[in-house]
C-alpha cells in the first residue's frame, strides 16, 4: 500500500468509525468502509523509474506508470514491478583456458537496463539472474577464443565483443546491455615471472640495438671528421688548440705532452721545420782553406 492509498483508506475508514460512533445509519458506515477498502486497494502509484505489469484475470491488461493508476479489486493484480534504471551485475570466470591454453581468472561487470517491461515480465522468470548467467557464459566463450596477449593488451576490444554477444542474447527479454568492462585478468604466478623475464630480455635487446646504432653513428661522424681534418690542416690545428684549452682551463691542472704529439697537433710548425731541414740539406758545405808560411817572413 502506497502513501496515497493509505491516506484514502484511513480517511474513509475513519469516517465509517465516526459515523458508527455518531449512531448514523448503518448503511452509511458500511458504504464508507467499502469505499475505503476499495480505494486503498485500487489506487496504486509507480515511481518515475518503475513500471507495473497489470494482469486482468491472468491476462496482460496493461503496463502502468509512472504516477497514479487504478486497479479493479480482485480482477486486476500487479504481476511484477519493473525497475528501468541502469543496473550492474558482477560476473567472473575462474580457471578459464585461453586460446593458447593458459588458465586465467577474469572479473568483469555489465551495465544493463530493461527497455521493454512487458517482455521482461512475460518472456523470462528472473531476468536479473539470467543476465548474470549469460554474461558469465559469454565471458568463458570469449576467453576460449582469444590469445592471452590479446586479452591483456586489447581490453577495449574484448569489452566491445562481450557487449555485442551479451546484448544479442538479452534483447529477446527486453533487456539492453549498455556496456561491459573487464576489471581484472589474473594469470598464474609462474607465468607472470616468465613474462617478466621475457619483457626484461626484450628491453635489454632493444637497449643493445640502440647502443649499437649510437656507436655506428659516432664512428661514422669520427670518419667524417678525420676526412675533414685531413683536407684542412688549419681545422686540425684549431681543434688541437681547443683541446688544449679545454684541458688546461681548470686551475692547478698540469699537462705533460710529448714533443712529437705537440708537433702532430701543430702541422704548421712541423711543416716549417721540415722546410728548414730541406733548405739546410741543399746548401753546399764550405771548403776548408790551408795557409802556406812565407819564407821571407821566416828569414
Amino acid at each position: 500500500m502506497n502513501p496515497i492509498s493509505a491516506l484514502i483508506f484511513i480517511i474513509f475508514v475513519g469516517g465509517a468509525v465516526l459515523s458508527f460512533i455518531a449512531r448514523m445509519p448503518l448503511g452509511v458506515t458500511i458504504v464508507l468502509a467499502l469505499i475505503g477498502i476499495f480505494l486503498g486497494y485500487a489506487v496504486k502509484m509507480a515511481q518515475q523509474w518503475e513500471r507495473a505489469v497489470v494482469l486482468r484475470l491472468g491476462k496482460l491488461q496493461a503496463v502502468k506508470g509512472p504516477g497514479l493508476f487504478l486497479l479493479v479489486p480482485i480482477i486486476d493484480q500487479v504481476a511484477v514491478w519493473i525497475d528501468q534504471r541502469i543496473r550492474t551485475s558482477q560476473f567472473s570466470a575462474e580457471q578459464a583456458l585461453t586460446r593458447d591454453t593458459v588458465p586465467v581468472n577474469v572479473d568483469a561487470i555489465v551495465f544493463w537496463m530493461v527497455h521493454d517491461p512487458e517482455r521482461a515480465a512475460l518472456e523470462i522468470a528472473d531476468y536479473a539472474s539470467a543476465v548474470e548467467r549469460v554474461a558469465q557464459t559469454s565471458l568463458r566463450e570469449m576467453i576460449g577464443s582469444t590469445l592471452l596477449s590479446g586479452l591483456l593488451a586489447d581490453r577495449k576490444e574484448a569489452d566491445a565483443t562481450l557487449k555485442q554477444v551479451i546484448g544479442a542474447k538479452t534483447a529477446e527479454w527486453g533487456v539492453t546491455v549498455n556496456s561491459v568492462e573487464i576489471r581484472d585478468v589474473a594469470i598464474p604466478a609462474n607465468l607472470q615471472d616468465a613474462m617478466s623475464r621475457q619483457a626484461q630480455a626484450e628491453r635489454e635487446k632493444q637497449a643493445r640495438v640502440t647502443l649499437g646504432a649510437a656507436e655506428e653513428e659516432v664512428a661514422q661522424r669520427f670518419v667524417n671528421a678525420a676526412k675533414l681534418y685531413a683536407a684542412s690542416p688549419e681545422a686540425l690545428q684549431l681543434r688541437a688548440m681547443n683541446i688544449i684549452y679545454e684541458t688546461t682551463k681548470e686551475r692547478g691542472a698540469t699537462i705533460l705532452m710529448p714533443t712529437s704529439m705537440v708537433d702532430a697537433m701543430n702541422p704548421g710548425a712541423a711543416a716549417f721545420a721540415l722546410n728548414m731541414a730541406k733548405t739546410d740539406a741543399a746548401r753546399p758545405s764550405p771548403t776548408p782553406t790551408t795557409s802556406v808560411p812565407s819564407a821571407g817572413r821566416d828569414a
